[in-house]
């Protein structure tokens, strides 16, 4: 691995609530060579999200917009927001995982 993390090819690593069952991720990555790297299904792809956030890969959503330097990534939240379990109610947090993931040393 680079030693470098997806939090350092970005503008910004950001989560959100997408209604109170969907946690929603988007990477606004610098540049299109920095997007080249995250965006490549070979580095970013369902399997790594559910490792990362512990939900099936099969209901995973990754989009690419290669026009945007944007990648985005929704999933059912682990808990309801707003249950007794919520520990994030906005999913404010959810990112950080992502964000932390190491670059594959091919990376910038």
């Amino acid at each position: 691995m680079s030693g470098k993390t997806v939090a350092d090819l970005a503008l910004e690593v950001r989560s959100k609530n997408a209604g109170p069952f969907w946690v929603t991720m988007e990477l606004f990555m610098r540049d299109a060579a920095g997007y080249a790297v995250v965006a490549d299904p070979g580095f970013l792809d369902e399997p790594v999200i559910a490792r990362l956030y512990g939900v099936a890969a099969d209901t995973i959503q990754i989009f690419r917009l290669p026009e945007l330097n944007v990648v985005k990534i929704s999933f059912p939240r682990p808990v309801v927001q707003g249950s007794l379990h919520d520990r994030d109610i906005h999913a404010g947090q959810h990112h950080v995982p992502l964000a932390l993931l190491p670059l594959p040393d091919r990376g910038p």
